[in-house]
């Protein structure tokens, strides 16, 4: 599965997403676009979009985007508080669809 991290979030997180292909925005020189161009973007090359983005279900209609999207709800987006939530989302990613969005808890 082709995941792409949103650019609030460490790009080392793909270190924790083993067998699938990873990406941050900031490694597809995709840095500073606004939400509905980078999902827009995204969903072409992308299955999945992971985010700390805890306002972009508020900011899109996020569902008109052909990719599933997960939302890393900790208590920053710093790697230390999203990283222990990777096993969680791994296991989510078996069963997630495009157009869905998916809270991750600690």
């Amino acid at each position: 599965m082709r995941i792409l991290i949103d650019e609030c979030l460490d790009w080392r997180l793909c270190r924790s997403i083993n067998g699938h292909d990873c990406a941050s925005v900031q490694m597809m020189g995709w840095g500073g676009l606004a939400n509905g161009a980078l999902l827009k973007r995204a969903e072409q090359e992308f299955e999945v979009f992971l985010t700390g983005d805890l306002n972009l279900t508020f900011q899109q209609d996020v569902r008109q985007f052909n990719i599933a999207i997960i939302v890393l709800h900790a208590s920053s987006t710093q790697l230390r508080d999203t990283q222990p939530l990777m096993p969680k989302m791994l296991a989510l990613l078996p069963t997630i669809q495009s157009g869905e969005v998916v809270g991750i808890y600690p």
